[in-house]
């Protein structure tokens, strides 16, 4: 998907797939594959939820109004996690160490629901992630990019990530953070706007993002809403 095309919003790939239907850009690159497997010398965590991702994944009724929600059929996942990262897979990336971190879309390994408000042109995204990696270590890497640059198909973009401090939950650790991918040229300019609540319980990563277009102000209390919820259901599992 390119940057233009990006426009039309995450809104319109979950409403796309909706008859298929059954998180962050800029990172340090880690030395193993994905962020799930981390890299040599880094803390690992062991704890394990039995429970599968999508047991645990919130459902479209979780979701207030006016967002309709989607479950994420697993060959989607991979596209709308690009768009919520804001760099694109293949893209080239500067820093060169700021690719982010290859990750495993299996249905164990990712899970997404996706709530779309159609007149405002926002989403409201929950990623549920399998990790071995304490989120201190991602939130570090962050740290490292928070200016990004991207280049693909001829097409550049440049990713601005600001953390934030951690919403209260009951968590192993949580961060936030504001983010914006601005594309296009001069006088057609695109602006993506995403803000972004994470927190861990033991091996599962929890992520909200709300993503709109522009300078808009973000609906907070719908993503605390929705994020609050789906870090309870976790530890409920």
């Amino acid at each position: 998907m390119n940057r233009r095309t990006l426009v039309a919003g995450l809104a319109a790939l979950t409403l796309s797939l909706a008859g298929c239907s059954s998180s962050v850009s800029g990172v340090a690159e880690p030395a193993a594959s994905a962020d799930g497997t981390g890299g040599a010398g880094q803390s690992t965590t062991t704890e394990r939820i039995s429970a599968s991702l999508d047991s645990m994944l919130l459902t479209p009724t979780d979701f207030p109004t006016p967002y309709q929600a989607i479950v994420l059929a697993p060959q989607a996942v991979a596209q709308a996690a690009a768009d919520l990262g804001g760099i694109p897979a293949g893209a080239k990336v500067d820093p060169a160490g700021c690719k982010p971190p290859t990750q495993d879309y299996g249905p164990d390994s990712t899970a997404m629901i996706v709530g779309t408000d159609n007149d405002k042109r926002a989403t409201v995204t929950v990623e549920l992630t399998r990790v071995d990696r304490p989120l201190a270590t991602r939130t570090a890497e962050i740290g490292q990019c928070l200016e990004v640059a991207t280049t693909k198909d001829g097409a550049t973009a440049h990713v601005t990530t600001k953390i934030l401090p951690g919403p209260p939950i009951n968590a192993d650790d949580t961060m936030a953070m504001r983010q914006t991918v601005t594309s296009g040229e001069a006088g057609a300019t695109v602006k993506q706007s995403m803000l972004t609540l994470v927190g861990q319980v033991a091996d599962v990563r929890i992520s909200a993002t709300y993503m709109s277009f522009g300078d808009g102000k973000p609906d907070s209390a719908t993503l605390d809403q929705v994020f609050t919820e789906a870090v309870q259901r976790v530890h409920a599992a």
